[in-house]
């Protein structure tokens, strides 16, 4: 087995692994590697090709504020178009020299001995090792396909694809079709499988609350705008990021003043489904935003459609030829679209990093839930940064914002660490619980918690772990700067400065929107 050292190491080469490696390149750190079990960079914008993969986040925010681009085809950017643009970003800054494709992380522990972290990966077959004094966790978390757990998947003798292994080559030309789930990726393969199918099953668990997608292809004038009007693209990411703010506010603060997106959903229901009994079924029985809130203009007038039908009766199991419903009906397909997302709150990943005392994410997180500092650092887990961890993810804008925000902690880290000749550096426990016990009281009014549904934003406790509470903007200003004094380290000299657990940390350390 191959070893060799780097001083950071960052697993994952999407919007989060790509941004790590350009900001720490634009800092003057040219000793890292970027490894990624894909063939390019792209994240899950390279993994997801079903048919009608977009964003729901406008084109001008979903998007580096360092890397604008232009060049966008269409209000909301779709799949191909976002794949581009992220290998373009890389290739302008020249990341690709330092990526390692076809790389499979498949363990990653912490040495205490030399203060490194240990990654064991697989590529072209090989085993391979590295060491790197800092870790970074790129991985996002729509990367582990998630397959229900329903009886009889392994007697099926058709065809199953999953939304994020989609099989481009499968022609799904008047085949009978059942497609489970009716969320994110669902609502957009759906309408386009609608097309051309013989017949589709919809299978139903929870309705989602869809709202009219306001998109709409550019026209050239508007392009040249974009790149020769000063200001102006930034301008509009400003006008579309201030006006999510708002909803922010709604979704953890004061719900009911989100009655006027419910009204617009409603609207969207009455205008794509004639039939009564079929616009009940698929109103939600929840508060909107309890849930992600969709966007859709085809949802609802493809499963009007004569060929379509919702089943909302509980799948029972799948047989060889199909699947069967808890009333007893069984219906008979070629193929089974799983549309059920990933695993967010379990995935595989956590049980691949290990940190001190030979405990995993997994093994951490499944005692106390899934907690970091400022969704970045961990109690037992030194030089470790992850990227988009708990308690950033949103459900109103854009990801990428996080992204960067952590971005900027991610550079002073490295700033600091370097100039003070700081080895080890792990967040304290009271540092991590007092924020996020602050984050779980910002929550307590929220609609996530108040809003009647079960949601992939919890875990198996009930607990919220997943969505940073309030406004994006005060996690900015938390991460604008990394505050040592939350953390204990460890000088190369060996010389120890420690913050005691028991210690309170720095103001600007703990504090969440309230």
């Amino acid at each position: 087995m191959t070893t060799h050292d780097v001083e950071i190491a960052i697993i994952g080469a999407g919007f989060s692994g790509l941004g790590a490696a350009i900001k720490l390149a634009q800092e003057g750190v040219d000793d890292y590697v970027l490894l990624d079990r894909g063939h390019d960079f792209g994240g899950t914008w390279r993994d997801n090709v079903y048919p009608g993969a977009a964003c729901d986040v406008p084109s001008h925010l979903y998007s580096y504020s360092f890397a604008l681009n232009p060049e966008w085809s269409r209000s909301y950017s779709h799949q191909p178009e976002i794949h581009r643009y992220i290998n373009a970003v890389a290739d302008e800054h020249q990341i690709g020299d330092h990526a390692l494709f076809g790389s499979d992380v498949t363990h990653a522990e912490w040495d205490e001995a030399t203060s490194r972290w240990r990654i064991d990966y697989e590529r072209d077959g090989e085993k391979l090792s590295l060491t790197a004094r800092t870790l970074v966790g790129g991985v996002g978390p729509l990367c582990e396909p998630n397959l229900p757990d329903i009886d009889g998947f392994d007697d099926y003798r058709g065809k199953i694809v999953h939304s994020a292994r989609w099989d481009t080559d499968y022609d799904f030309t008047g085949k009978r079709v059942a497609v489970i789930g009716t969320g994110a990726s669902a609502i957009q393969i759906v309408p386009q499988l609608g097309k051309v199918v013989g017949h589709m099953d919809v299978y139903q668990r929870t309705a989602p609350w869809i709202i009219p997608r306001n998109e709409r292809p550019y026209l050239s004038v508007e392009n040249w705008a974009f790149k020769n009007i000063p200001g102006l693209q930034a301008a509009i990411r400003g006008g579309i990021y201030s006006f999510n703010e708002v909803v922010a506010a709604g979704m953890t603060y004061a719900p009911k003043a989100l009655k006027p997106v419910e009204a617009l959903s409603r609207a969207n229901i009455f205008r794509g489904i004639r039939d009564p009994e079929l616009r009940k079924a698929v109103t939600p029985k929840f508060a909107v935003g309890c849930k992600r809130i969709l966007k859709s203009n085809e949802w609802y007038p493809t499963l009007d459609q004569d060929n379509v039908e919702l089943v909302t009766d509980g799948i029972a199991r799948v047989t060889e030829t199909g699947i069967v419903t808890s009333d007893g009906t069984a219906r008979d397909v070629d193929v089974i679209v799983v549309a059920t997302g990933f695993h967010v709150t379990d995935s595989p990943v956590f049980d691949t990093i290990v940190g001190t005392d030979g405990k995993s994410l997994a093994d951490v997180w499944a005692v106390e839930g899934m907690q970091a500092y400022k969704g970045s650092f961990i109690n037992g887990f030194p030089n470790l940064m992850l990227l988009i961890g708990p308690s950033t993810g949103l459900g109103h804008t854009s990801m990428v914002y996080m992204i960067e925000s952590q971005l900027n902690y991610l550079v002073d880290y490295v700033r600091k660490t370097r100039a003070r000749g700081i080895v080890r550096t792990e967040v304290t426990k009271a540092a991590q619980d007092r924020f996020n016990a602050d984050i779980q009281h910002t929550l307590r009014n929220s609609v996530w918690i108040n809003g009647g549904c079960a949601s992939w934003y919890k875990d198996a406790n009930g607990n919220i772990t997943v969505l940073w509470p309030g406004f994006t903007f005060n996690f900015r200003n938390q991460t604008r700067s990394f505050d040592l004094d939350a953390y204990q380290t460890l000088t190369a000299d060996a010389v120890t400065t420690t913050t005691p657990d028991d210690a309170a940390p720095a103001d600007d350390a703990v504090t969440v929107d309230a």
